[in-house]
Order: structure tokens, then C-alpha cells, then sequence
């Protein structure tokens, strides 16, 4: 299977592709979703062009904000708030312990 494949059929559920700031597709795979004082947030794992995960498994955090109720389209948006990126950071890490090797 070549690495195009990855990106067809039922691994597409888990990408997700947003812009940066320059206007560059970037995926990611969606590892959960997150809620905390009744907001929600996304858990995201870049991944690089050749379809593999970033070495440093760094994940991004990003707040779900809904923006038409009439389409149900969402939106992503950054959080610069260090006390909210830990505390999702910490119940993620909690829901899967045991799927991953957290680094501290």
C-alpha cells in the first residue's frame, strides 16, 4: 500500500485538514475531542506530507467553536491560554494512558 492509500476509505475519518496562516493545507489526525467548562476542544496529531505522524508527537489543541447553527459548520480556533491548554492536555492524557507513552 503506498501512502496515498492511507488517506482514502475509512482512514478519512480520523484526518482532519485546516489552513495555516499562510493558507497550506495541513492534516492531522484527529485524536479526541475534549470538554472542559462547557467548551470543547480538539486534540490533533500533525501529520507530515509522506502521511506519517510528527517525530515529536506534539499534539494541538484547538477550541470548537460552532459558526452557522442553520449549516452546523465548525469552527477551529487557537488557544492562548496555558492554564486551559494543561487542563485538556491533562484529561486526554488521563483517557489514554494506556494507548500511549506520554512524555512529560
Amino acid at each position: 500500500m503506498n501512502d496515498n492509500e492511507n488517506y482514502e476509505g475509512e482512514d478519512l475519518d480520523n484526518i482532519v485538514i485546516l489552513n495555516d496562516e499562510e493558507g497550506n493545507e495541513v492534516k492531522f489526525e484527529f485524536l479526541d475531542l475534549v470538554e472542559l467548562d462547557d467548551e470543547e476542544y480538539v486534540v490533533l496529531l500533525p501529520i507530515t506530507e509522506d502521511g506519517e505522524e510528527e517525530e515529536e508527537g506534539e499534539v494541538v489543541i484547538l477550541k470548537l467553536e460552532d459558526t452557522d447553527e442553520d449549516t452546523e459548520e465548525e469552527s477551529y480556533v487557537s488557544v492562548d491560554d496555558d492554564e486551559t491548554l494543561n487542563k485538556v492536555f491533562e484529561i486526554f492524557k488521563e483517557k489514554f494512558k494506556d494507548d500511549f507513552d506520554f512524555v512529560d
